[in-house]
């Protein structure tokens, strides 16, 4: 048997496993803790010869000699995925393997990776163990040093270590061979939902201990039964029996000694309390250095750091505790990944990304779905994040086979199941962070995991089990599910069994599928999270969208997905679906959720003497951390503001509190007045600067005044011939296509402003999260397909203005359910344009779909009119049911940042309760639309066909003039890519809706857009 297809081998030579950590000849230089200060050190990253061949037996002769000619090899970048540096094909898939199920036979054809490089020692490994460290390297591989066979190892996610002290030369240089094979019996036990990317994609190091040290250590940092002392117990285990002592030093974190122990000869355990310590949490995330002396005698031979946090994890019913609090996660999925490097991400680039988690008030990461760099569980720790660390271990593709245990109720395949486990725990066992351990994802459940979780529990008792497929909860200690329904049409929607039912904590491992434009309903999961205890939160799926940073022929920068390499089957745009975009920027969706799970929950009591009510949505910390900043807008113009250090309010406590604001001014006639609170940090933190926003609010104020009130006048002609209809007056045109009832433009000053009217339209662009339901818009009802047919166009003119009426039948092709809609334009002297649209429902209602994308209309305007201003909810796009990031106010942007440009481009961009916008251009010459009773309005430079058939960002064309569209209801967002569908309070449907709207062509430099909006012809509609 092919030694990579035999899974009875876990590895040949590999160390056995243990705590990541570094060794220091001194305290000091244990302190600085960097590689370059170990006791020797030497990172082997960087160019290695490379070539590829189609199978392992393809490998040339003694390719792991030294002296082997690699004139011939090509050079690659250490660490690194060889697919992304050219090499082999890109494959993307969420489930299926790439070759025939027969475990554990993987195709003949299995691509092979050769590596080789060379390498020095200095003086500084003299005497020293010499330990070659893998940090990652997919998916097995075989190691050489100077042409001797050192060991083999899989895992693809673990660390794999090999001792080679008496393989290296010390005065010349040595060899390094690797062979890396893309496919392994491991495969097996690796069908994440990711790129499939092969080869050493994680650092490798070359590391000089002594041999009288510590081979292994064991932290826990518990706290008593009343939490307030800390309880330390040390275990140690050592390389070579040498009669060693240990002395342990324990400061806190201002660095005053709360500790220090000598540790008799031949004891290999500790354990002390600590009085008073202080508690280790993601709010409060405190950290004390532990240092770890072994002596020889009076000979120091190593110093360890460890850094140690104080905290309890226990069950508590159908409640978990940290701390005695049974506290909520705020989390997000998170693979390794960046758009260039594939699964290759550095520590700043780790850091980088907890730094913006703790600012969006994220407060936990599932290592979704293998143990990650292990720079992430020291950043977690240092930045306080909580972890669910999962065992890399994945058999997804089994599912589709009818046999969905196949290998996980397989006790042959037991070694394999719990060596990731246990390499995950030995790793990763000091970090306070770490709450749970994850037993894999999606691989059905069987007796394999139920030894996992056995062997977990001895390895581990402190932290609690995790496995989302454990549906019975047999070995678990948690009910874990994904994408759990809040309400469906047929059946009892879980969650509400959960509620019910479930006699253990719950939590949602993946929900709020980040497709694209979306999710929704987040607010609806925290409100349901927060009303019950039992219900501990979730992790949002995911973090990163997984796009290929490509360019055009022409050098523009865009991102491929599945299948725009020919990969085959693919799950396509699927990998697109996180909160940040590949360029790290936040996805409106972020915002969204930072507001969703934001510290503080403002209630407005009296908004007319400033009386509110704070709730802190903190677990332990105390919202004295913030300044509350007010501030009151008239319309666009700050009028009033305000600083108020916020008093001392303890975790999940309310008061009431006055902000000393005064609304004793003459207000404007139709003026809007908004009251906006910002919860800045007080402090600079470790992830954010003093004054940095992390809750808001956001009111209108009861300030309610009549508008100017607007008689419009002035004479108009009208000129009709067979098929157009003119309306002309003093500086303006209007002109109507009377067979097709449109109106066509309307011209200003000899300015065209609108290049084509008000048009109804049910359609909108489909979004990712659509994803299940396209078939079933644009194949059984033809929504994209609409159909506007004229039944009448008739008009009258009055003193002072023209009215217009265009009876239509509108649907789509082939189908027997219509809205009869009438179209009313009242033109004014002035130039006013009040326009009115009813649709009634008619026809075979009952063929009717059931939810429509949109109920508006779309016009063009003129391209240069490309500077927008609105007063709606802002400043970022929001739907019904994603809206709490959406704050009213009056707002200023361009038709391009108006715009989300998602990496497959869709509908994006609606704005909520809208009550005036204005397109303007550089001039001043502009577009007004006005309802003081609210619409939604998105615009762009694409129509929605264009962003339907697009799909790269690179394959937008923008049309020469601006999309406008204003719509009585756009459909709610959902998560049906994966999850809850549209609930039926945020849906769109088949209804009766009236639309009205003021259409003005202006010039700022005569009058403002917000002037325009306090005056009032509400009397002409």
């Amino acid at each position: 048997m092919k030694i990579w297809e035999n899974y009875q081998v876990d590895h040949i030579n590999r160390l056995e496993p243990h705590a990541h950590f570094s060794t220091f000849p001194t305290k000091e230089k244990a302190l600085i803790n960097e590689n370059k200060y170990t006791h020797a050190f030497k990172n082997l990253n960087g160019l290695w010869k490379f070539l590829l061949v189609d199978a392992p037996e393809y490998s040339p002769s003694k390719f792991y000699e030294p002296d082997f000619d690699t004139g011939e090899m090509a050079d690659i970048k250490v660490p690194g995925n060889w697919q992304v540096q050219g090499y082999g094909k890109m494959h993307y898939s969420d489930l299926w393997y790439n070759f025939p199920i027969n475990p554990p036979y993987v195709p003949t054809e299995n691509p092979t990776g050769i590596y080789k490089r060379q390498f020095m020692i200095d003086d500084s490994f003299e005497g020293k163990k010499m330990i070659l460290r893998f940090c990652g390297v997919d998916s097995a591989f075989h190691v050489w040093i100077n042409g001797h066979e050192i060991g083999y190892s899989k895992g693809a996610r673990n660390e794999a270590e090999f001792d080679i002290t008496e393989f290296v030369h010390k005065e010349s240089a040595n060899d390094l061979t690797v062979r890396v094979y893309q496919w392994s019996d491991g495969t097996y036990l690796e069908d994440q939902d990711m790129w499939w990317l092969s080869g050493i994609f994680r650092d490798v190091e070359l590391l000089g201990v002594p041999f009288e040290g510590l081979n292994d250590f064991k932290v826990i940092a518990d706290l008593d039964d009343e939490y307030k002392n800390g309880l330390l117990d040390l275990s140690f285990t050592f390389r070579q029996e040498k009669g060693q002592h240990i002395e342990v030093e324990l400061r806190d974190r201002s660095g005053k000694m709360v500790l220090s122990q000598q540790i008799t000869d031949g004891q290999t355990s500790f354990h002390a309390e600590i009085p008073n310590v202080a508690h280790w949490t993601a709010e409060t995330p405190e950290l004390y250095q532990l240092l770890i002396s072994v002596y020889e005698g009076e000979k120091l031979i190593e110093v360890i750091p460890q850094k140690v946090g104080f905290r309890n994890i226990r069950l508590a019913g159908d409640v978990f505790l940290v701390n005695g609090i049974a506290i909520k996660f705020k989390g997000v999925n998170r693979h390794d990944y960046n758009p260039r490097n594939g699964r290759v991400v550095s520590k700043e680039e780790i850091e980088q990304d907890i730094i913006l988690m703790k600012q969006f008030n994220i407060n936990a990461i599932r290592t979704s779905h293998y143990p990650a760099s292990s720079y992430l569980y020291e950043l977690c720790d240092e930045y306080g994040m909580y972890v669910i660390d999962e065992t890399d271990l994945e058999c997804h593709g089994f599912e589709l086979t009818g046999k969905y245990d196949w290998i996980s109720n397989d006790p042959k395949w037991e070694t394999a199941y719990v060596s990731r486990m246990v390499r995950m725990i030995e790793r990763d066992k000091n970090h306070p962070s770490i709450l749970m351990w994850s037993l894999g994802n999606e691989s059905a459940f069987g007796t394999n995991f139920v030894k996992m979780t056995e062997v977990a529990k001895e390895m581990d008792p402190t932290r609690l089990v995790h496995y989302e497929g454990d549906f019975e909860v047999e070995a678990a200690d948690i009910y874990s599910t994904m994408y759990t329904w809040l309400e469906h049409p047929t059946k009892k929607p879980l969650m509400k069994t959960v509620i019910e039912e479930s006699k253990k904590p719950h939590i949602l491992c993946e929900y709020g599928h980040a497709m694209g434009n979306g999710p929704g309903n987040l607010k609806d999961y925290q409100d349901l999270f927060y009303a019950h205890e039992k219900l501990q939160g979730g992790f949002i799926w995911e973090w990163f969208d997984h796009g290929i940073e490509s360019y055009t022929e022409t050098g523009e920068k865009y991102y491929r997905y599945g299948g725009d390499f020919g990969d085959d089957p693919s799950n396509k745009d699927f990998c697109i679906d996180g909160m940040l975009m590949p360029d790290r920027t936040p996805s409106p969706s972020l915002y969204e959720y930072k507001k969703v799970i934001e510290p503080i929950q403002t209630t407005a009591i009296d908004l007319k003497t400033g009386e509110i009510e704070l709730l802190s949505r903190f677990d332990f910390q105390n919202l004295q951390i913030f300044d509350l900043y007010y501030s009151i807008f008239e319309d666009e113009t700050l009028i009033e503001d305000g600083t108020i250090a916020l008093p001392s309010i303890p975790a999940r406590e309310k008061i009431k509190m006055t902000l000393p604001y005064h609304l004793d001014f003459i207000p404007k006639p139709g003026a809007s007045y908004f009251l906006h609170i910002s919860y800045q940090l007080k402090a600079t933190t470790t992830y954010a600067p003093k004054g940095y926003e992390l809750a808001s609010a956001n009111f209108e104020l009861p300030i309610k005044t009549a508008g100017i009130e607007v008689i419009p006048s002035g004479s108009l002609q009208v000129e009709q011939s067979e098929t157009s209809l003119s309306v002309t007056g003093a500086n303006f045109t209007i002109a109507f296509d009377t067979v097709r009832g449109t109106l066509l433009e309307l011209i200003r000053n000899g300015q065209k402003i609108i290049e084509r009217g008000p048009k109804f339209t049910m359609w909108r662009a489909p979004i990712s999260n659509d994803m299940e339901i396209i078939d079933e818009m644009k194949k059984e009802h033809f929504l994209h397909l609409e159909h506007e047919i004229v039944s009448s166009f008739e008009w009258k003119k009055t003193d002072h203005s023209v009215q217009v009426s265009v009876q239509t039948i509108n649907s789509t092709t082939n189908s027997a359910w219509h809205y009869k809609c009438t179209y009313t334009y009242t033109i004014c002297g002035s130039g006013d344009i009040l326009f009115n649209l009813e649709g009634i429902p008619s026809g075979k209602i009952d063929t009717a779909p059931d939810m429509l994308p949109r109920l508006g209309v779309t016009m063009h305007v003129n391209k240069e009119m490309n500077q927008v201003k609105y007063l709606g909810r802002g400043p970022r796009e929001n739907y019904a049911d994603s809206k709490e990031a959406g704050y009213l106010g009056v707002y200023n942007s361009t038709v391009e940042d108006m715009f989300t440009n998602y990496v497959v481009p869709q509908a994006s961009g609606n704005r909520m309760d809208t009550r005036w916008a204005a397109w303007i251009d550089d001039r001043g010459q502009g577009l007004f639309a006005a309802n003081n009773d609210g619409f939604n309005f998105s615009t762009s430079y694409y129509e929605e066909c264009d962003l339907d058939n697009a799909k790269h960002t690179c394959d937008l064309a923008k049309r020469d003039y601006v999309v406008v569209n204003l719509d009585y209801k756009q459909n709610a967002l959902g998560s049906y890519s994966c999850g809850q569908w549209q609930l039926e309070k945020y849906r769109t449907t088949f209804e009766k809706f009236n639309l009205s709207f003021r259409l003005t062509g202006f010039n700022a430099k005569e009058v403002g857009a917000v002037a325009l909006s306090h005056e009032d012809l509400t009397s002409l509609f």
